[in-house]
């Protein structure tokens, strides 16, 4: 799992029918305290009506997108499962 941060989101005319109903967003993960980039940004899609400017929390594990699509065939890398409220750090 993974925090980012939404930048944007995708139109598309044309997709899988999987994608039917989901938004696709352009998401940047960030470091957790500093909340800086730390990777390139990628495509992820939206389980919980996230927009631009939320912090979410990106599941990149195929079983997980499986799992909330309910299907073991789809196409899908990554999935943003929470908008995140909060970060603490405890050293």
């Amino acid at each position: 799992m993974k925090i980012c941060k939404v930048i944007g989101n995708v139109q598309a005319s044309d997709k899988h029918p999987c994608y039917e109903g989901k938004s696709v967003m352009i998401v940047q993960p960030i470091h957790p305290i500093k909340r800086n980039d730390i990777e390139k940004s990628f495509l992820s899609v939206d389980f919980v009506q996230s927009g631009p400017g939320d912090t979410v929390l990106v599941s990149t594990e195929g079983n997980c997108a499986r799992q909330l699509f309910q299907d073991d065939s789809v196409p899908v890398h990554s999935v943003i499962s929470a908008i995140v409220d909060t970060v603490e750090f405890k050293a």
